[in-house]
Formats: structure tokens, C-alpha cells, sequence
């Protein structure tokens, strides 16, 4: 069984985990949670959404959200990562190795939390600050 297949199933969801090319997700009490094994580093990357755009983001955008995450916002574990093809910031972690069961569920749930506070706090301190930015 998959560290994927097996923290989803413990959050009750039935799931084959990963898909064929590595890919798997699923949307936990309001939190979006995905995955992503990559063959060639052989890590597996794990991010709770923060924020979808709905074009490319702006680079002042991207640097406040990072600027949070620099200041020591709490991250839940992870960092902010933006993926440019899914238009997307997470809060993310990297595993070279497979975790315990119950620390990784931990994990997952703090990272969780923390996209979701993020989501309510840090957005909009982040899109005031780009914006005063642009305006100058």
C-alpha cells in the first residue's frame, strides 16, 4: 500500500493514491491536499493549495507570498511553492523516504491547517501588498 493510499484511507477515502504518472489528491474537510512522486529525485511532493490564479501569477505576487513565508509565517511544516503549471501557491513538503504512518498524518494535517489559515489570513495581507506595490 502507497504512504498516499494509506493517509487517505485513514482519512476515510478510499483511493488507489497515486495514478500511473505519480499523481494523486483529494479534498479533506474543506482542504486540498495533493501529491506528486517524482521518479527522476525519487521524492515525494506533498502541498496543501494556498491560492489558484486564474492566469499565470504576477512576479510581485509571487515574491509577497514568499515574503510571508521568509518572515516566518507559520508554513505548518512546509514551505511556499508556487507551481507555475498548475497557476498555483501550496504549502508543500518534500519526503526522500517513506514516513511512519502517524507522523505523516501529522504532517499532513498541520500542513492542511496551515493552507487554511493562510488562505484566510495571508492572502489578503499578500494581495494588499502587491497591490501598493503596483501603485507606486
Amino acid at each position: 500500500m502507497s504512504q498516499v493510499q494509506e493517509f487517505l484511507g485513514r482519512e476515510g477515502l478510499k483511493s488507489p493514491g497515486l495514478n500511473a504518472k505519480g499523481l494523486g489528491g483529494a479534498s479533506i474537510h474543506g482542504a486540498q491536499i495533493y501529491f506528486h512522486y517524482r521518479d527522476a529525485s525519487q521524492l515525494l511532493w506533498c502541498g496543501a493549495l494556498v491560492h489558484r490564479f486564474r492566469s499565470r501569477a504576477r512576479p510581485e505576487v509571487l515574491e509577497s507570498f514568499r515574503a510571508e513565508g521568509k518572515a516566518g509565517t507559520d508554513a505548518g511544516g512546509g514551505s511556499v511553492d508556487y507551481e507555475a503549471e498548475a497557476k498555483s501557491v501550496f504549502l508543500a513538503r518534500t519526503y526522500k523516504a517513506r514516513a511512519a504512518a502517524e507522523p505523516f498524518q501529522k504532517e499532513m494535517e498541520r500542513l492542511m491547517d496551515a493552507a487554511e489559515r493562510w488562505r484566510r489570513d495571508v492572502v489578503p495581507r499578500v494581495a494588499e501588498r502587491a497591490f501598493k506595490r503596483e501603485l507606486k
